[in-house]
């Protein structure tokens, strides 16, 4: 499971026990009974929060939604876990969106393009934009993340009864597994629930919390739906300056699919992942950059660097668990945490080579 800040939230793992030396040593046994490979302080920090929510003035109704919230990320990670090397788009449009509208037959064969180069298709499960990019995607290569709503829901036909729908009671795990899993987005046009997914993500990369990925609008050909909606961005939220000029780096208007395509699969030439260590920012790359690159993204970038120059490395010590990449190089440097829509212009300077 990747972390979907990319390690922003570094906090060292420690044992944080009852306080009860009895207690504390039958945590560390009930551990060690389940022969476990993960990092057992993680594990037994994880039976410590629950025994203490017990001991707190914590209500019945909290325990509930703790419980269930947990069950659900738990579930949900068991059903995307044997698919944890495949690269995923996350989808987003209106539910409403009918089979003749140029928006469905858009997204449909954005859904197969995508398949086609590799990638799989994740969407909320239900009709409309949803369900035409998980036609287009088929069955085999499509996660649907339903949502239980208290009037009628269906998922589209393309991923209902598969093993890879997964039904979550509460909007936010459902919108932790988006985030997490998905190694890009594809807005579509669509209604309040387009918007606020959008949005969140853009809040998350805007604020260092997520973890910076492709970001595309498309719509049918001519449309002018995004364009409209960048139209009142510019003209109100940054003109009022609630916003800057480098957080539109996060996004990318496409006037077709092939556009929203080739954006997504250029992200990825030569840009692998990310991860901060300590106050270092780690991009794991397919491929070493020259020299003359780093000299130049040195003055390029200089207003990002908060010390220091960037410099190519192998794997650090810190990254010692994550065997399978460990022989990618790496770029390492330490930014100012202010502005993170020009790390976004980083990503597309390692993508230069």
């Amino acid at each position: 499971m990747q972390d979907p800040t990319g390690g922003a939230s570094n906090r060292p793992i420690r044992s944080n026990m009852i306080g009860d030396a009895r207690l504390d040593q039958k945590i560390r046994e009930l551990v060690d009974e389940i022969h476990t490979e993960k990092p057992r302080e993680l594990i037994e920090e994880m039976i410590v929060t629950a025994l203490k929510m017990g001991r707190d003035q914590t209500t019945v109704a909290d325990l509930k939604m703790l419980n269930r919230a947990l069950k659900e990320l738990r579930y949900a990670v068991r059903v995307f876990a044997p698919y944890r090397d495949r690269r995923k788009v996350a989808v987003f449009g209106s539910a409403r969106t009918p089979e003749d509208a140029e928006e469905f037959k858009t997204a449909e064969n954005f859904g197969r393009i995508m398949r086609e180069r590799g990638y799989m298709i994740v969407t909320g499960g239900g009709d409309g934009i949803m369900g035409a990019a998980q036609r287009g995607a088929g069955r085999e290569n499509s996660f649907g993340l339903n949502i239980r709503l208290p009037f009628e829901q269906s998922a589209n036909q393309t991923i209902d009864g598969d093993k890879k729908l997964i039904s979550f009671n509460y909007f936010f795990t459902r919108k932790l597994n988006f985030v997490k899993e998905t190694h890009a987005i594809a807005l579509f046009p669509g209604g309040f629930g387009t918007m606020d997914e959008g949005f969140e993500v853009l809040t998350l990369m805007q604020t260092g919390k997520a973890r910076i990925f492709p970001f595309v609008l498309v719509d049918k050909p001519g449309g002018t739906y995004w364009q409209t909606w960048l139209g009142f961005l510019r003209s109100h939220l940054l003109n009022l300056h609630l916003i800057s000029e480098d957080d539109f780096n996060f996004l990318h208007l496409c006037d077709s699919v092939e556009c929203a395509v080739e954006h997504i699969a250029h992200f990825y030439h030569n840009f692998h992942s990310s991860r901060w260590v300590g106050g270092k920012l780690v991009i794991r790359l397919q491929r070493g950059l020259s020299q003359k690159l780093i000299e130049r993204m040195d003055t390029e970038f200089d207003d990002v660097l908060a010390s220091g120059k960037f410099v190519q490395s192998g794997a650090l010590p810190e990254e010692s668990a994550e065997l399978d990449i460990a022989h990618l190089p790496r770029l390492v440097f330490q930014p100012r945490r202010r502005n993170f829509g020009r790390l976004r212009k980083v990503i597309d300077a390692v993508n230069r080579e």
